[in-house]
């Protein structure tokens, strides 16, 4: 099964750029996502490795094969659409065996890779059935089965779960992963949704504007991110400015404003440089008494019960607002309006230069 290289790739629709000197590798039978907002660039990247448009500048590899002038139908490539791109004159039978027909392939083997593809997707008793009598989970279901028996080596799928309800969307994303592994497939999803991403893949790039910000695994893109952008976009993180006001041997003090001091593990800048702080809100802990150090105090404002958690929002004492999130079955309900204490652990804080166009606009989903 193929390996995916990108070199360098950039792609232009005018003044825009819409894909930015990317350079990408996507190991072999790797279930990869290309995660971001909308317009960063993601689906161009996934329409150029499918060949349905041409880099400007860079080169694409397939099985270490240069594609550039490759057309798409000799890529080796299952392309799975947000709007399933079904026809709808076919019922799901014509609809998956189109590829293989297509291609010239006989009967008995267009068939047996047909029946195979069905059952896989759970919809061998719908052979009969128009794409108007499906629902949108099984529609999604016939368009990965199509491109299965187009003989595909290398998946893409494009917001493949965007246009389904919550429930039908979080069982199907396991299917489709579940297909690729079974298969051996290399499979590159494209999505917005993180929890989504995190919940399927073996690595994730994180986009923005038409660049890479970070590739990594779901653990290393939540425990370890590199920057903002990333910390903000994947998960959830509490943002705190300040400058750093002493460093130790083997910690930093940093102050906030209102002169609140929080100790972080490592020396992550010079003295008196302007720094954000990034704090996931299960990381803290919540009491009524003050407790050891790196230890501030806040006022509970609102809480929302949430099922398995109970989110807290807190005004500090400098007047800084932050989000904590506890298990709602273990802990004790805290109220609005009390105050209590947030300890939040050293080594669970990421430190990151002050942003040059300012926080706001760092932490902006454009």
């Amino acid at each position: 099964m193929p390996e995916v290289e990108l070199r360098n790739v950039t792609k232009r629709f005018g003044k825009i750029v819409a894909v930015d000197n990317v350079s990408l590798h996507v190991r072999d039978k790797e279930y990869f996502a290309l995660l971001g907002p909308s317009g960063c660039g993601k689906t161009t990247l996934l329409r150029l490795i499918a060949g349905l448009i041409k880099p400007d500048e860079g080169e694409i590899y397939i099985d270490g094969k240069l594609v550039n002038d490759v057309p798409p139908e000799d890529r080796g490539v299952g392309f799975v659409f947000q709007t399933f791109a079904l026809f709808p004159h076919m019922n799901v039978w014509d609809n998956v065996t189109y590829g293989p027909r297509v291609k010239g392939w006989g009967e008995e083997k267009a068939a047996r890779i047909a029946h195979e593809a069905l059952e896989m997707v759970l919809l061998h008793e719908r052979l009969n059935a128009y794409p108007n009598e499906l629902s949108g989970g099984m529609m999604q279901r016939v368009a990965v089965a199509r491109a299965l028996c187009a003989g595909a080596k290398l998946l893409l799928l494009d917001e493949p779960l965007g246009q389904l309800d919550a429930k039908v969307r979080n069982q199907l994303r396991y299917e489709i992963r579940r297909m690729a592994k079974d298969l051996g497939l290399t499979a590159i999803h494209v999505t917005h949704d993180q929890a989504e991403a995190m919940a399927i893949s073996d690595r994730i790039a994180v986009m923005r504007k038409g660049r890479i910000l970070q590739i990594g695994t779901p653990q290393e893109l939540y425990m370890n991110p590199k920057c903002i952008f990333v910390a903000n976009f994947i998960g959830e993180s509490n943002f705190l400015e300040g400058h750093v006001k002493e460093i130790k041997r083997e910690s930093s003090i940093i102050e906030l404003r209102g002169e609140l001091k929080l100790e972080v593990k490592g020396k992550p800048m010079n003295r008196g440089e302007r720094v954000v702080l990034a704090i996931r809100p299960e990381t803290v802990s919540l009491t009524k008494t003050k407790k050891g150090k790196n230890c501030l105090s806040g006022v509970i404002e609102r809480f929302r019960f949430e099922g398995t958690n109970i989110r807290y929002e807190i005004r500090l004492e400098n007047d800084d607002e932050i989000v904590i999130v506890r298990p709602s079955m273990i802990e004790e309900w805290l109220k609005t309006g009390q105050k209590i204490y947030i300890h939040f652990p050293r080594d669970k804080i990421y430190v990151f230069p002050y942003p040059s166009r300012g926080l706001r606009e760092e932490l902006a989903v454009e």
